[in-house]
């Protein structure tokens, strides 16, 4: 919070939607979080060149340049969306924006930061909660399938039973041949 007391509040969707997978990594790109924090992207670059030390290859990544040709397809098609994509941008994980914190010493980069882990957090809840129904609708699919090959035996079983009234059946209704005698008749 800055010294006036005065919060800065980004929707979450905001943020989550300038979260990315690359690498099959969610990370957020240098313009972005430029844009979320109010700085130049110029500038947020040469604060990361400065103090390089401080994020190693798991907080921090440069996009390949097939990466950047494939995000600028999917992501960037938009034409305003063109304007500023001449470089690979730096990929920042959650940890890297974490970092991104101590290097930026303004109060909003603080203040978005915060936000911004906030909703990595949540994010990373709500993939373990789906997680989780996950492996209970795949528990439930297996107890279908074990139910479902019981109930077939059943099944299986009710024929079997079925097949033997109807041929007990058939030997009492034949016609009997051979000699008669009174009992018989």
């Amino acid at each position: 919070m800055d010294q006036s007391g005065d919060k800065i509040s980004i929707p979450e969707e905001v943020v989550m939607n300038k979260i990315y997978i690359i690498r099959n990594v969610k990370v957020m790109i240098d313009r972005d979080l430029a844009d979320l924090y109010d700085v130049e992207t110029k500038v947020l670059k040469q604060s990361v060149k400065r103090h390089l030390k401080r994020f190693p290859c798991d907080f921090m990544f440069q996009m390949s340049e097939s990466e950047f040709e494939a995000w600028r397809n999917e992501y960037a098609n938009i034409g305003a969306d063109k304007k500023g994509l001449r470089y690979a941008p730096f990929c920042f994980t959650e940890q890297g924006v974490a970092m991104l914190s101590s290097i930026l010493n303004s109060d909003r980069a603080i203040q978005v930061n915060i936000q911004i882990i906030r909703v990595f957090t949540k994010m990373r809840n709500l993939l373990a909660t789906h997680t989780e129904i996950l492996k209970k609708l795949e528990l439930l699919k297996k107890k279908d399938t074990e139910q479902d090959e019981k109930i077939m035996l059943i099944f299986d079983y009710i024929e079997e039973l079925e097949n033997k009234q109807k041929k007990e059946t058939e030997q009492i209704r034949r016609k009997k041949i051979g000699f008669k005698t009174k009992k018989n008749q």
